[in-house]
């Protein structure tokens, strides 16, 4: 059994990989919902449905967000009747949101995900990362915002002072999922908005050092493959570099994998993990997703 951390970019490109590798049964994919919230009434948890997009084969993966092919007749006539919307939501993304609203009515957003993902005809399971909702707040110089606002409003671009986040418990059968793994691979997705918020949980660090975990570095030089993540560490005052993204993880950390451009940076990783792993790490094929997902499971001992 192997359990992958992810957010909802980088990591589910390697999934694409790892599920033609590995048999999708012997995947748990734990996800972050740090940034769940309802927009035009309906429950948007978008990590968790790019996850559930991605292993059902729906992604729209040239966005990494939403269903390849979708339709937006309702998200445009919102817009035309004066009720515009700050995510661009798909029809067919849109009936997904629907159902997850009226499953959480009855059974919450664990169950909720796991019935989702079974009328997909997903293999691998699902867990979000908690139950409870989630608050997060960018700190930037322009004020406090919500991290939609800093992400789409104002796409990204105000200089980021402090990120805070609450505490939420973890979802039932995360603990257990990751004592009873083989392996434990923290993908490439935002280390502070998408992986520190399941590290956060009760109980997480803990069973992290008691299962072998190999993480994969979203950072390349000095700045982020994709997304905000060298501007939210920098703001934490962490080195936007691979050494930076493992020292997040020392604690627990038994192997880091890096990309071949950031070679220079192996004997500065080998003073904070056991174990540093070289290879190219851009996932713009199939290919190269399955590769560098067959150098992982291959790492794994």
């Amino acid at each position: 059994m192997i359990t992958v951390l992810s957010g909802g970019t980088g990591t589910p490109k390697l999934l694409q990989g790892l599920k033609e590798i590995v048999n999708p049964k012997e995947l748990t994919i734990i996800v972050n919902t740090l940034e769940n919230d309802y927009f035009s009434g309906v429950y948007v948890s978008a990590d968790v449905d790019t996850v559930l997009y991605t292993m059902s084969d729906m992604i729209n993966d040239e966005l990494w967000y939403g269903v390849k092919g979708d339709t937006f007749i309702t998200n445009q006539h919102l817009e035309e009747i004066g009720c515009p919307e700050l995510l661009r939501i798909g029809d067919i993304d849109r009936a997904t949101k629907i159902q997850k609203t009226q499953l959480m009515k009855k059974y919450g957003l664990s169950k909720a995900v796991e019935i989702q993902a079974e009328k997909m005809g997903i293999q691998s399971k699902i867990i979000p990362m908690s139950d409870e909702q989630s608050d997060i707040k960018i700190i930037t110089d322009i004020g406090e915002l919500e991290f939609h606002d800093f992400l789409i409003k104002h796409q990204s671009q105000p200089e980021v002072l402090d990120i805070e986040f609450s505490n939420v418990s973890p979802a039932g059968g995360i603990i257990d999922a990751i004592r009873n793994s083989q392996a434990v691979i923290i993908g490439p997705s935002n280390p502070i908005t998408s992986i520190s918020p399941i590290l956060s949980l009760e109980g997480v660090r803990d069973a992290l050092k008691d299962t072998y975990v190999v993480a994969v570095s979203p950072i390349i030089g000095s700045d982020s493959v994709s997304g905000p993540a060298s501007k939210f560490m920098k703001a934490l005052g962490i080195d936007v570099s691979s050494v930076g993204v493992a020292s997040l993880y020392e604690d627990f950390l038994d192997n880091i994998v890096i990309d071949c451009k950031d070679y220079d940076k192996k004997s500065q990783l080998n003073q904070i993990v056991n174990k540093v792993t070289v290879t190219n790490t851009i996932m713009n094929n199939l290919g190269a997703k399955k590769n560098l997902a067959q150098i992982i499971i291959d790492s794994i001992p």
